[in-house]
């Protein structure tokens, strides 16, 4: 499948989910919360699809070339993504591009760097941004929920839709980590990571 249209692993699970509201800032609750955090990864749905269909991450324990390698690539990465319109067919041309950058940067590829990034995510979306501690991604959700059920100021229609996704996200637990080094490793990446790879795209 082309680089550019594979959402990368996690985009249409709870991890996800979870890394999204992740980096919101508490007092920005009416951000979306249904996006896929990294902007190169495809459109994400309102609500997660039946767990057979959301794709298996492909964990791998992640080093230190790996966490540099993504925060270096990341801004040429949104330059090439951040043009391509959501309805995009296929480009060889933008594929080659994604590839390139991702070389220059330390992967074997567009796909390896995705990998790479499925994992962080995984591990991103259960720290807790206030603390920045790793409480796992039912925490964090459980966590944004109590603080929209406390914001009096957000649209009831807003509020109502915002715990209805996080209360559907609560339902597809995003995978257990395997290399539990992993997160270390993005505890001491954390702002940088949150920063290259959270969702600030505004709508």
């Amino acid at each position: 499948m082309p680089a550019i249209l594979r959402p990368i692993a996690c985009a249409f699970g709870a991890a996800c989910l979870a890394l999204a509201m992740a980096v919101v800032p508490s007092g920005d609750l009416r951000a979306q919360p249904n996006q896929a955090p990294p902007k190169q990864s495809a459109p994400a749905q309102a609500a997660p699809p039946p767990a057979a269909e959301v794709p298996a991450v492909k964990q791998i324990a992640l080093t230190e070339a790996q966490i540099a390698g993504v925060l270096a690539a990341q801004k040429d990465i949104d330059a090439i993504t951040d043009k391509i319109p959501e309805d995009a067919k296929p480009d060889p041309k933008v594929d080659a591009q994604l590839d390139d950058v991702a070389r220059k940067n330390g992967f074997a590829s567009y796909d390896e760097y995705n990998t790479v990034v499925d994992n962080i995510g995984i591990v991103l979306g259960g720290f807790d941004p206030a603390t920045k501690k790793f409480v796992g991604a039912e925490a964090v959700i459980k966590a944004q929920i109590a603080r929209v059920e406390a914001d009096n100021k957000m649209p009831a229609k807003d509020k109502k839709e915002l715990l209805a996704d996080l209360n559907e996200a609560l339902k597809f637990p995003p995978p257990a980590i395997e290399h539990k080094g992993n997160i270390d490793l993005v505890a001491r990446h954390y702002d940088k990571l949150a920063e290259a790879l959270g969702d600030d795209q505004d709508e």
